[in-house]
């Protein structure tokens, strides 16, 4: 059986997220229909992680399965000509038949777009936010995120994955160009986690004692205390290591 490694982008804009989901149109669905389009025969894509509605992609990995040998160039050439203008296969490879995307990734890297200017470029693609920005205490803060923690607090609420615990390896807040750029890095996330850790962080900089309001809210494994989530639209799924 031949395994096959793709590296995908994708504008988050127009679908419910990465994975197939009734009623709704998903970046899992529009690959895994263009695949059997060409190779007349169904595929299980098995995708790094399942971005949420709205959320981008400038590294997401996937891989399938299938008995056919491909001829890689044309392939990746067939899929991209079938695929919406919003989705591109980056690059295939053949990989390891035992190779899993999902179970096989050591580390997920994240980045988050700011804007501190209304932009008609930049409006799909960061979160407009004109308050002050101090990114030298922003991380400082960050380092109390940092490790192996529980992040029951920074989930939503419905999640269905009783293991909280992620080990969380950077953030990281910089000034590039126009926009302010949050980089986050982990072994795994949870739904909603990093938009919810972003939202808190943005909050804490705007009480008196920021320090300790981080530790009540990874103490109480409560959501409604830690900050509103940032929107989606500026959460890129950047990189996925293995």
């Amino acid at each position: 059986m031949n395994n096959y490694k793709m590296i995908i982008q994708y504008d988050g804009t127009n679908y419910a997220g990465w994975q197939i989901q009734e009623n709704a149109i998903t970046i899992q669905q529009e690959i895994s229909n263009a695949i059997k389009i060409i190779l007349k025969q169904d595929v299980n894509l098995i995708g790094s992680g399942r971005t949420d509605s709205g959320v981008h992609a400038l590294g997401q990995v996937a891989n399938f399965r299938t008995e056919k040998d491909l001829d890689l160039y044309r392939f990746q050439f067939s899929l991209n000509s079938i695929l919406p203008d919003d989705i591109s296969i980056i690059s295939i490879e053949k990989v390891n038949e035992n190779f899993h995307s999902r179970f096989d990734a050591k580390k997920r890297t994240y980045l988050y777009l700011i804007t501190q200017f209304k932009s008609p470029f930049y409006k799909n693609y960061s979160f407009f936010y004109p308050q002050k920005i101090d990114i030298g205490r922003l991380n400082e803060l960050s380092k109390l995120f940092i490790g192996r923690k529980n992040f029951s607090s920074f989930c939503k609420k419905k999640s269905e994955i009783e293991n909280k615990f992620c080990e969380l390896y950077e953030i990281l807040w910089s000034e590039k160009s126009d926009l302010i750029v949050v980089k986050i890095s982990a072994d795994r996330f949870l739904h909603g986690m990093v938009r919810a850790i972003v939202g808190t962080l943005l909050k804490s900089i705007k009480i008196e004692y920021p320090e300790k309001y981080i530790q009540e809210v990874f103490e109480s494994e409560n959501r409604e205390l830690a900050g509103e989530a940032v929107p989606a639209k500026g959460l890129f799924l950047y990189k996925v290591e293995y």
